[in-house]
């Protein structure tokens, strides 16, 4: 079982929690983490690059010199591929570049990085991130009891009270904020600390398992 202490917004240990070994205590696949990772990252390619190829490019519609006689390579167009400011072959034209993954995969290669962040104990639990008034300096005292510094990720349940809190750290670079249903291996990953609620860290451990 792995535990955890669960602390408050002033970084005092309230209590320990256990979890669930089968999300955060499993070898970690990094085959599966790259392709998820792949995945995602080739979901949010735009695909909007595109070229004229000769039936779109502008111009060219007369003959630039007769068939026979000039001593010259016959030409029909002077917007055939091979002139300058002709029409581009096998360019690109706008496509989509996301693709699936099984599930199983998806769902192995998130319970891998989770369980890589617990084993380089890089896993915070606090009681819960329930803030009086949306305050960014507020948020920013907590992350420095809590010695954050590098790039976090907070995971909230969204049974919670949690508005306050998310307001208070939009506006900073180093910090951002997930559901427990949008846990991704992306975000999980690009983070430094993920610092889970309680009740977060219990719903991660049934939903996941």
């Amino acid at each position: 079982m792995l535990k955890v202490n669960v602390l408050n917004l002033e970084g005092t240990p309230l209590r320990e929690i256990e979890l669930a070994a089968e999300v955060f205590g499993i070898e970690p696949n990094n085959q599966a983490i790259f392709d998820a990772i792949m995945m995602q990252r080739a979901s949010v390619r735009q695909g909007t690059h595109d070229v004229k190829n000769r039936r779109e490019v502008r111009g060219g519609g007369r003959k630039p010199w007769r068939q026979k006689g000039t001593g010259r390579a016959r030409q029909g167009s002077i917007r055939s591929p091979q002139w300058r400011g002709g029409g581009i072959v096998f360019g690109p034209t706008p496509r989509s570049y996301a693709y699936k993954l099984n599930r199983k995969v998806r769902r192995l290669a998130l319970k891998s990085i989770l369980s890589q962040k617990a084993i380089d104990t890089n896993i915070v639990v606090v009681e819960g991130l329930n803030m009086a008034t949306p305050k960014t300096k507020d948020f920013v005292k907590v992350m420095n009891a809590l010695n954050l510094e590098n790039k976090t990720l907070f995971v909230v349940s969204g049974a919670e009270e949690f508005d306050n809190a998310f307001l208070s750290l939009r506006n900073l670079p180093n910090a951002m904020m997930l559901s427990v249903e949008g846990l991704n291996v992306y975000d999980v990953a690009n983070a430094d600390v993920l610092v889970f609620t309680e009740t977060a860290a219990n719903l991660a451990g049934e939903v996941l398992a």
